[in-house]
């Protein structure tokens, strides 16, 4: 029995998973979370219960011919037109199509960071629960709100708000180049080290006007060659000094 006063039942708004452990699904929700910048899974339930029960209208449209099913019709694919998430034109077999990044592209969170009013996501939601956003004149205070075709041109920073300002800091896209690790950038402008004399040389430059040349290294190759040949040298020699005695006598 209900009284007057008494608290209304909250339900929620979302359909959970049918099971909690799935390794695709934990792996897809966790790649939205880090894309969109969403605060936990519910925020992905909504959306997927929304968009669920976008293709349930159309599934029981389909199995109908009467007036009251076309009438439906055009009511669905109008407001999904005003969605952004089809074309007037489009048949409507394509709402069954429809992904889940689809319909996360149309939240206001998203958009923000599109349309460069914020540098990410976190930063997005940030300015959006602090009260800085306004949608056609109205403040919007929760990311997951759904962006209309219409409204997206409307979407705007309060004017009483600093971040209106185009020069906040905040609003400023920083590019930071990354250099990559151990790879230095060799200076344009490096210093030539200077040549060094040794005293004989610097001697040599101010007596003549010129560098005296070192005598090159001998090659162990050479003195080998220069002992071999030292001997021939020596018989040689003793034969002369022979033949000049001899002449003597």
């Amino acid at each position: 029995m209900k009284f007057l006063g008494d608290p209304r039942r909250i339900r929620r708004k979302f359909d959970k998973p049918s099971h909690p452990w799935q390794g695709d699904r934990i792996t897809e929700e966790k790649a939205l979370i880090e894309e969109y910048g969403l605060h936990n899974k519910k925020e992905i339930w909504r959306m997927q219960t929304r968009l669920k029960r976008f293709k349930d209208q159309v599934k029981s449209i389909a199995s109908r011919i009467d007036k009251q099913a076309k009438l439906e019709e055009k009511q669905l694919v109008d407001k999904l037109t005003s969605l952004g998430l089809m074309k007037q034109n489009d048949p409507l077999d394509v709402i069954l199509g429809l992904a889940n990044k689809d319909i996360f592209e149309r939240r206001l969170q998203t958009l923000l960071v599109r349309k460069g009013l914020a540098r990410s996501m976190s930063q997005a939601r940030q300015f959006i629960t602090h009260g800085h956003i306004i949608v056609d004149k109205k403040k919007i205070t929760f990311p997951s709100y759904i962006v209309s075709v219409k409204e997206e041109a409307l979407v705007e920073f309060v004017s009483t708000s600093t971040l209106s300002n185009i020069d906040h800091p905040e609003r400023i896209i920083k590019e930071i180049i990354k250099e990559k690790p151990g790879k230095k950038k060799k200076s344009e402008d490096a210093e030539v080290a200077p040549l060094v004399f040794e005293e004989e040389e610097i001697e040599a430059i101010e007596e003549k006007g010129a560098v005296v040349k070192k005598e090159a290294k001998e090659d162990p190759k050479d003195k080998k060659q220069d002992s071999a040949a030292k001997p021939e040298l020596k018989h040689s020699q003793k034969e002369e000094q022979k033949t000049e005695k001899k002449e003597k006598k």
